[in-house]
């Protein structure tokens, strides 16, 4: 029978593939109960509804991208750590799209602070610990660079920077130079 072996876990993986394949925005418990070829009724013991399978696809996508960015930030400090985060949110962006639209969705408070993002927001804040901020400064930057990583990855995901050079590789790269430049020279407040 088609529902044997239905978990809360499988429903959500394959949720976030469908997230990646079809849009963030396809994804509702209807369309994974036709993916499943079972009837939707039966995927409520496991999720309560579409927001609720939304809200499990973006803390799978925020731990995901949490433990590549750990494993990655290891050992480093400085531009390079800063280049290793850069690449952890775009890389992960381009192989999983549909997840990286779900790590943007705006989560209550109390799911918040229980997510993963409180881990991403730690390791950037420890990244910025080589580069002398204090307080508030040290925020502030916390927000330019989720500010800098987000706005480009989208752009680059709608194709913005398809048509003109030069390449967005090379691009990327002067940002990532110029982003360690303004932390290393941190304007006075």
């Amino acid at each position: 029978m088609a529902r044997v072996g239905l978990t809360t876990e499988r429903l959500v993986r394959a949720g976030a593939e469908l997230a990646d394949e079809a849009g963030f925005d396809e994804v509702t418990v209807s369309a994974l109960a036709r993916r499943f070829d079972v009837k939707v009724a039966s995927l409520y013991s496991h999720v309560r509804n579409s927001q609720d399978l939304r809200t499990r696809i973006a803390l799978l996508a925020l731990e995901e991208m949490a433990d590549r960015a750990a494993d990655a930030l290891a050992g480093r400090s400085g531009k390079d750590a800063l280049t290793a985060l850069g690449n952890v949110y775009r890389d992960y962006a381009r192989e999983h799209p549909g997840r990286y639209a779900a790590a943007q969705l705006r989560l209550d408070p109390e799911t918040a602070a229980a997510s993963a993002g409180v881990r991403h927001a730690r390791m950037t804040r420890a990244l910025l610990r080589g580069y002398d901020l204090d307080e508030p400064d040290s925020t502030h930057a916390v927000r330019l660079l989720g500010s800098v990583f987000s706005g480009y990855v989208g752009l680059e995901l709608g194709g913005g920077f398809d048509h003109s050079a030069p390449d967005s590789d090379d691009s990327w790269s002067r940002i990532l130079d110029a982003l360690d430049a303004l932390l290393r020279n941190w304007p006075a407040a």
